[in-house]
């Protein structure tokens, strides 16, 4: 597998503390923020890698509880999907595109933790430059 990208997610109790011990306590860069402006998700720079703090984890909204995840960017979500579940891969939920334009699929590993496969299609605002 090609991995193109990836980061740790974080689904906190306290969005907004946590965000702030990252930002101001650890004094972690910011990479990107997204989402509305009185609850951003932020992504903040991890040496090589990404930690994103975003959402609410004590909802458990949309099957994430609050545990680290693992997220990583691949060419072809689709492809991926059947070849890990042709390797025996416990596929938690199947590829689809998501609200926000990206194409997602979930899977575990042995201990349970949650690995976001996505793939960015050539139409997402992430693969344009935003500048003029």
């Amino acid at each position: 597998m090609e991995v193109l990208s990836s980061r740790i997610l974080l689904r906190p109790s306290d969005p907004a503390e946590c965000r702030r011990f990252y930002r101001d306590v650890l004094g972690l860069a910011v990479y990107r923020e997204f989402g509305p402006p009185e609850a951003p998700g932020v992504v903040f720079f991890l040496g090589a890698g990404f930690l994103e703090v975003s959402g609410d984890g004590s909802s458990g909204a949309g099957g994430m509880d609050g545990a680290p995840m693992i997220w990583l960017q691949v060419r072809d979500v689709r492809a991926e999907h059947a070849r890990l579940a042709a390797a025996g891969a416990r596929v938690t939920r199947e590829p689809r595109a998501e609200p926000w334009g990206l194409v997602e699929m979930w899977i575990e590993d042995p201990d349970g933790v949650k690995i976001v496969m996505v793939e960015v299609p050539a139409d997402h605002p992430l693969r344009r430059d935003p500048r003029s």
